[in-house]
């Protein structure tokens, strides 16, 4: 439990910057070229490697040398490892909402007097 539990402090705090988040968001539609990556942003290319590194750390991301290129792809069971944590939470609180809806729905009928 505690392994995991790093692995998602490192998924999360990778998650947590908007670029690291764009960065994921290009991946999820095939693999690219860390110059691929790069192009869009307003930063150097040893800034985009410095995200890359952080999301190759937390797991979220795996790269590869391939010839003189280096390409970054998706690792989707990171991803769902942080989708299962997170549907788990969403059903706990879905849960506990139904339940106290159902409690107010019966505090709010009438009581019948015979």
């Amino acid at each position: 439990m505690l392994k995991q539990s790093v692995e998602l402090d490192l998924m999360f705090q990778a998650l947590a910057d908007p670029t690291r988040r764009a960065l994921v968001d290009r991946m999820t539609q095939g693999p690219a070229s860390v110059s691929d990556l790069a192009r869009p942003f307003a930063m150097t290319l040893a800034a985009i490697l410095q995200h890359l590194r952080v999301l190759e750390e937390s797991g979220l991301i795996h790269t590869e040398k391939e010839g003189r290129v280096r390409v970054c792809r998706i690792e989707p069971e990171a991803l769902r490892t942080v989708e299962d944590w997170i549907t788990e939470r969403r059903t706990t609180w879905e849960r506990r909402l139904d339940r106290l809806g159902a409690l107010l729905e019966q505090d709010d009928r009438p009581e019948r007097q015979n």
